[in-house]
């Protein structure tokens, strides 16, 4: 996969960042990390920018953000309380209030969230669909997404920049970071997940 992104980074430039970052938040498994680290390496010897880069992968961000963020609005929680409510809710011990608590709760930390997760690789992308699922308003999502993702990619396209040729070993140190961070997010699941099952299933 690396090898497809870097072709097709130095062929279509700006416009090749732009698309792979759009859908790099639509399908996290492809890595920002290389993208940007790389981005930012083509500027020491191409006519490309650190500017442009880093405003072209930023517009990608938010691009795929919007199209998760209209998922997750088509979604929507009346949706998924009818779901929960329908016979294989009930069936999965699921209830329509559960729906309403996430809802309030996204509700209440929804802009901490938004902007906190964008440093977070997979849950980065993530986010946004209980953004809109939560409806949360465009606008203050935008901000956060706008303002997460442009640090989120000066950070990775600047040490891209200063590593040179070695821009490798900085996506190699992020790409450890991501790890990490997917470990702990599948941890977390996994935690959440068993305090539900014993609650509703071994708890009655």
């Amino acid at each position: 996969m690396q090898e497809i992104i870097l072709d097709i980074i130095n062929h279509f430039g700006y416009i090749g960042i732009f698309l792979l970052i759009t859908i790099e938040n639509i399908f996290p498994p492809i890595p920002s990390e290389v993208i940007l680290t790389f981005g930012g390496f083509l500027t020491t010897y191409t006519s490309m920018n650190v500017w442009g880069v880093i405003i072209a992968a930023t517009i990608g961000s938010v691009a795929g953000a919007i199209i998760l963020y209209i998922i997750g609005r088509i979604l929507n929680a009346e949706r998924l309380a009818r779901l929960f409510g329908s016979r294989l809710g009930k069936l999965l011990r699921l209830k329509k209030d559960d729906v309403r608590k996430a809802e309030r709760w996204f509700l209440k930390h929804g802009n901490k969230a938004v902007f906190f997760c964008r440093f977070v690789p997979i849950v980065r992308s993530l986010i946004s669909i209980p953004a809109g699922v939560a409806k949360m308003q465009l606008w203050p999502f935008l901000s956060l997404t706008v303002i997460g993702t442009f640090i989120w990619n000066v950070v990775l396209v600047f040490l891209g920049r200063i590593a040179g040729n070695a821009w490798e070993t900085i996506a190699g140190y992020v790409d450890v970071y991501a790890m990490i961070a997917l470990a702990a997010f599948v941890l977390i699941a996994i935690i959440v997940g068993a305090s539900f099952i014993k609650k509703r299933f071994l708890n009655t």
